[in-house]
C-alpha cells in the first residue's frame, strides 16, 4: 500500500453510528462499484415495474400480401432483448416478430429493415474509456437498440506454437466485419489476448496469445453497431421465413447521414417488452454488466429537460438528472465524479461517504429498498462477488457490489449481522500486488471488524 490510497466507512444502518473509518473524503476511482449509484438512481425515478418497449412498425401500405414500404425496429434504449443473463432462449423474441408480420398477411416488403435507435444519441460509449476497452465483450456500446448484450463471439483455429491462428468465424454472423490478426500461438493453457475497434466501425484488431493447437477456440468482442446488426439479423430471419426482403438492411443513422427523406406515418405490428427494472438492475449488479449499467443512465437521463441553448450527450443527461435527484435529498455531491453509468472509466471517482449515505438513504427512506437490497449479490455464494467471504462467517449475511480494474478493487453494500445491518464501503486504488492479493487482504479485514461486532 506505499502510494496507494484507502478509503473505508462503515456504518450501522438504522442509527447511522460510525463503525469504523478512514480517509472517508478521498476521491476514488470506484469501478463496477459505480453501478450502485446508476441502478439506485433508476429505480428510484424509473420505477420497478417499468418495462423497456420495442416495436416492430411498418410504413406504406400492405396489397396482396406485399408491403409496399419498409418495416422498423423502434427501440426504447432496453438492453436486455436477447441477453443470455434473462433468456433461455435469446432469438426467441425474433420469432415472435416474424410471427406478428406473418399475421398481418406480410409476404413481401419492397423496402427495407430499418433500425431506429434515434431514443439515444450515437454515443455509445464513454469518452473516458480507456482505448484498451474500446472492442472487448465488456466494452460494449449503449444505444436506442441493442441485442444479444451487443456481444459476438470470435471462433478461431490454432496451429503450433509460433504460428499465427486462424479466423473461422463469428456467433452470431457478422459478415461485414473484418479482422486484423496479429494474434499469435504459445504452448499456454490461457489466453493474454484482446479485440480491439472502435464503436460502429466494421474493423477489430486482434493482438496478443492464444494456446496453441486447439481445433476450436474463442474470444468475444462487440458487435460494433448493434443497431445494424439488429436490421440485418431481422432480415435475414425473414428471408429464411419465407418472407422476401428486397432492401437493404439499414439504420436510421445511416439513411440521414445519407441525406435521405424521413418515412411516413408508421404502424404498430408487435411490442415486445423487456423484464421489470428490478430484474434488470439484478443482472446490472449480480454480474456486473457494464451495458446495462449505462442504458439505464441513459434512460434516466430522458427525463431531463435541457435548457435554452444546451446540446448535451445522452450520459450526460443521464448524470445531471441523476445529480439533482440525490441533491434534492440532501447528499453531499462535491464528491463525486461521474462519466458513465457502468464505472468503466477511470475518470470516475467518489468518496466513501457520499456511497454511504446513498445506502443508507436507499435502506432507510426509499420506497425500492427493498428491490435495491435484492440486486445486490450475496457474497461467498453468487454473481461477481461469489469467491469474496467465501467459507467464512459472514457468507449468507453479506450483500455485496464489488469492483475491478487495473490497481482497483473495491466493494460496498450491506452486512446484516447480530440483528443489524450495517453499511460498508471499501475503496483502494493504486496498490502494488495481484488483485486477488488485494481482495485477499479486504476479506480479512472486513473479518477482523465485523468478529468484534458478535
Amino acid at each position: 500500500m506505499r502510494g496507494a490510497s484507502f478509503s473505508l466507512l462503515i456504518k450501522e444502518t438504522e442509527s447511522g453510528r460510525v463503525v469504523c473509518a478512514y480517509d472517508t473524503l478521498r476521491q476514488l476511482t470506484p469501478a463496477s462499484v459505480m453501478k450502485l449509484v446508476t441502478t439506485a438512481t433508476a429505480l428510484e425515478l424509473i420505477g420497478e415495474d417499468y418495462r423497456y418497449p420495442t416495436r416492430i412498425t411498418y410504413d406504406g401500405h400492405i396489397e396482396d400480401g406485399t408491403l409496399r414500404g419498409n418495416l422498423y425496429i423502434e427501440g426504447s434504449g432496453d438492453p436486455s432483448l436477447g441477453s443470455a443473463f434473462i433468456d433461455e432462449e435469446p432469438d426467441a423474441f425474433a420469432r415472435d416478430w416474424i410471427e406478428a408480420i406473418r399475421r398481418t398477411g406480410i409476404r413481401r416488403v419492397t423496402g427495407s429493415v430499418v433500425a431506429d435507435a434515434s431514443l439515444f444519441d450515437t454515443e455509445g460509449l464513454s469518452l473516458k474509456w480507456a482505448r484498451e476497452d474500446l472492442g472487448s465483450y465488456y466494452g460494449t456500446g449503449s444505444y436506442g437498440l441493442s441485442v444479444f448484450d451487443n456481444r459476438y463471439t470470435l471462433l478461431l483455429c490454432t496451429g503450433a506454437p509460433g504460428s499465427r491462428p486462424r479466423v473461422t468465424g463469428t456467433e452470431p454472423a457478422l459478415p461485414d466485419l473484418r479482422f486484423h490478426n496479429y494474434l499469435t500461438a504459445r504452448s499456454i493453457a490461457i489466453d493474454s489476448a484482446y479485440i480491439l475497434g472502435a464503436p460502429l466501425s466494421d474493423e477489430r484488431y486482434l493482438y496478443g496469445v492464444v494456446p496453441a493447437n486447439r481445433a476450436r477456440y474463442t474470444m468475444r468482442g462487440d458487435i460494433p453497431d448493434p443497431p445494424l446488426f439488429l436490421a440485418q439479423y431481422l432480415t435475414r430471419a425473414s428471408r429464411e421465413a419465407g418472407i422476401e426482403v428486397e432492401g437493404k438492411p439499414t439504420s436510421l443513422r445511416l439513411t440521414r447521414e445519407a441525406g435521405e427523406a424521413s418515412a411516413g406515418e408508421r404502424h404498430a405490428l408487435v411490442t415486445t417488452y423487456s423484464p421489470p427494472l428490478s430484474t434488470l438492475a439484478g443482472v446490472t449488479n449480480r454480474v456486473s454488466h457494464n451495458l446495462f449499467a449505462d442504458a439505464l443512465l441513459k434512460t434516466i437521463g430522458l427525463g431531463y429537460e435541457p435548457r435554452a441553448g444546451e446540446t448535451l450527450s445522452t450520459f450526460e443527461r443521464g448524470i445531471r438528472r441523476l445529480r439533482a435527484h440525490w441533491e434534492e435529498r440532501g447528499l453531499d455531491l462535491s464528491t463525486l465524479w461521474m462519466y458513465d453509468g457502468s464505472g468503466l472509466a477511470m475518470a470516475d471517482k467518489l468518496s466513501a461517504s457520499f456511497l454511504t449515505e446513498l445506502l443508507l438513504y436507499m435502506d432507510r427512506e426509499s420506497t425500492r429498498g427493498e428491490a435495491f437490497r435484492s440486486s445486490l449479490p450475496r457474497a461467498g455464494m453468487e454473481g461477481s462477488v461469489r469467491n469474496f467471504l467465501k467459507g467464512s462467517a459472514l457468507v449468507g449475511k453479506a450483500r455485496l457490489k464489488s469492483g475491478s480494474m487495473s490497481r482497483v478493487k473495491s466493494y460496498a453494500g450491506y452486512i446484516d449481522l447480530g440483528g443489524k445491518r450495517y453499511t460498508v464501503v471499501v475503496l483502494a486504488n493504486h496498490y502494488a500486488c495481484d488483485g486477488r492479493v488485494m481482495s485477499y487482504a479486504i476479506e480479512r479485514l472486513l473479518l477482523a471488524i465485523f468478529a468484534t461486532l458478535t
